[in-house]
């Protein structure tokens, strides 16, 4: 699978609702599913998340599997890439494009942070040895614009790279010891 570079303002808006930001995120986590295992996942009722989910195909974030099992009448789903991109120089020039980076941003990063969250409440209820592999930090850095873009190249191929391995362990049914991790990062300039 490759990425999904957003770059039209419905498209952007069609993915900035908090439940298709869930269940975008319970689908990559899951691989493929059916809108009941989904709606069991983010605890919402069948009928909303299949609509959300028809919403999300619309636009390409996700597409349908192939059948899994059963008599052929669920419907499976999977993600259509393995990571989506929106930039905010593809909607600089365009008010409502802005608005709406803004907004689907605010939707990400709340959920992104509301995950984040949730691990330090239960930290404890993990293994140690999971405990401890966890990690986090923030720096305050003085970097110019274009070190700031060479970091963020860097931090794109580190992802990459994990990306791919993690996929080819998966691939390979390498699954002892393994669990989900979600990756962070965020550079962004600031003004005390």
């Amino acid at each position: 699978m490759a990425s999904k570079k957003i770059t039209d303002v419905a498209a952007l808006k069609a993915f900035a609702h908090p439940l298709r930001i869930r269940l975008d995120r319970a689908l990559a986590t899951a691989g493929r599913a059916t809108a009941t295992q989904l709606a069991d996942l983010v605890d919402e009722p069948v009928s909303l998340v299949s609509y959300h989910l028809r919403k999300l195909a619309e636009y390409g974030y996700i597409e349908e599997a192939p059948q899994q099992s059963g008599d052929g009448r669920e419907r499976w789903w999977q993600p259509a890439a393995d990571v989506v991109n929106m930039h905010w120089k593809d909607f600089a020039d365009d008010p409502e494009g802005v608005a709406a980076y803004v907004g689907t941003s605010h939707q990400i990063v709340s959920a992104r942070m509301t995950n984040l969250m949730a691990y330090v409440d239960n930290q404890a209820a993990w293994p140690t040895v999971w405990a401890t592999a966890a990690f986090g930090g923030g720096f305050l850095l003085k970097l110019t614009a274009a070190e700031l873009q060479e970091m963020a190249e860097e931090a794109a191929a580190f992802q990459d790279r994990w990306l791919a391995r993690s996929r080819a362990a998966e691939e390979a049914g390498d699954t002892e010891g393994r669990e989900h991790v979600e990756l962070q990062m965020y550079g962004y300039p600031f003004r005390p």
